[in-house]
């Protein structure tokens, strides 16, 4: 298994610390067998980020209860050494209550980003540095490619699994400390890894997408951290005529279609925006999700010209399109649809991530007259 063991600490890594970050699930439980493998001494860490999972006994949640417990019995098991910090704290200012607020603003909000771009990532930097660790080991599907400029992040070899969308806001100064053994397998190979090596969590489920939202009802969720997001309003068209009327535009999202209640239209209608301030659900035919630029906030840029060809995501599960970056404006080559303000915008040139930005707003396709 040397082909994922690689922690390109050089050929001998006697005398070097790994630090590895563990949530407990068979991936990062995979990295601290590998990082053990090498000879270095391995550390396991665990931030404690919240408590859902052990509430209500969810398999496949992440950095709760259960899984601190998993991930010491995997130290355990391999002889290395295990903390945990509490960081809960942290980690319901900077994701659980982002998340509420976001919905609120009538935004999409992707929480795994915020938690990478947080506690995952800045708070674990400081954590390793501190232990005195020559890098920082994960086991998220990405892969970081020694280029002729320094450290570059690329994506997964299996797309299924491939996580970059999620960690494009990574900085160089975090790539050049960090390593993702897992990018070069699939799946299956990982688990096959854990079993035989007798881990626990070989077959434990993966953990969910939002890992705060133990039944994955985050309107819930935002109704219980925000009361204010049960106000209702009107669902109108796009010259405002009414139409329905919602229970709260934290049920709602741009482009979707279901669970609208409004009947006697002669096409389908979609979300198109929510209005906040009007508490406003407004919707109209999938032509008017088309999107032809994006204007983006907060952009973190690792990958050099941005004047190259380069293609980009505006949703995790989004097929990369082409598209260009100009002062800070996205320009779509073709209409793209389903553009929710709040999401991110990752770009790629093949397969290495060259950065992103938040979408703060978007710019509908101009329908000729």
């Amino acid at each position: 298994m040397t082909e994922i063991g690689d922690f390109q600490l050089g050929n001998d890594l006697k005398g070097k610390r790994i630090v590895v970050a563990m949530s407990g699930g068979v991936d990062s439980s995979v990295v601290a067998a590998l990082a053990a493998r090498t000879g270095a001494e391995t550390i396991g860490i665990t931030l404690q980020l919240y408590d859902h999972g052990e509430a209500v006994g969810r398999a496949g949640s992440c950095c709760a209860g259960r899984d601190i417990r998993d991930a010491r019995a995997v130290c355990d098991a391999l002889g290395i050494a295990h903390y945990v910090y509490d960081h809960e704290s942290s980690f319901r200012a900077q994701v659980i209550d982002g998340f509420a607020d976001e919905y609120l603003a009538g935004r999409t909000p992707i929480p795994c980003v915020r938690c990478n771009m947080g506690p995952k990532f800045t708070d674990l930097f400081g954590l390793a540095r501190d232990l005195g660790a020559d890098c920082l080991a994960t086991g998220h599907y990405v892969r970081r490619v020694e280029g002729p400029d320094g450290a570059e992040l690329h994506r997964a070899i299996d797309p299924a699994r491939d996580q970059s969308y999620f960690l494009f806001a990574t900085t160089q100064d975090q790539l050049d400390y960090l390593r993702f053994p897992l990018g070069g397998l699939p799946k299956a190979k990982v688990r096959e890894f854990a079993a035989g090596l007798g881990l626990g969590v070989a077959a434990k489920p993966d953990s969910q997408d939002i890992c705060f939202v133990p039944d994955g009802n985050y309107a819930d969720l935002v109704r219980k951290l925000r009361p204010e997001a049960e106000a209702g309003g009107e669902i109108v068209d796009e010259s405002g005529r009414a139409l329905g009327t919602h229970r709260g535009i934290v049920n709602y999202t741009v482009g979707q279609r279901r669970g609208l209640e409004i009947g006697g239209t002669p096409e389908p209608l979609y979300v198109v925006r929510l209005e906040p301030e009007s508490r406003r659900v407004v919707v109209g035919p999938r032509t008017a999700l088309a999107v032809e630029a994006a204007r983006l906030t907060d952009m973190n840029w690792i990958g050099g010209d941005t004047e190259q060809p380069m293609t980009v995501k505006v949703r995790s599960m989004a097929k990369p399109v082409p598209a260009r970056l100009d002062a800070g404006q996205l320009m779509f080559d073709a209409p793209e649809y389903g553009v929710s303000p709040g999401q991110a915008a990752v770009f790629y040139s093949g397969e290495r991530v060259m950065g992103g930005g938040w979408i703060a707003e978007t710019e509908r396709k101009r329908i000729a007259a």
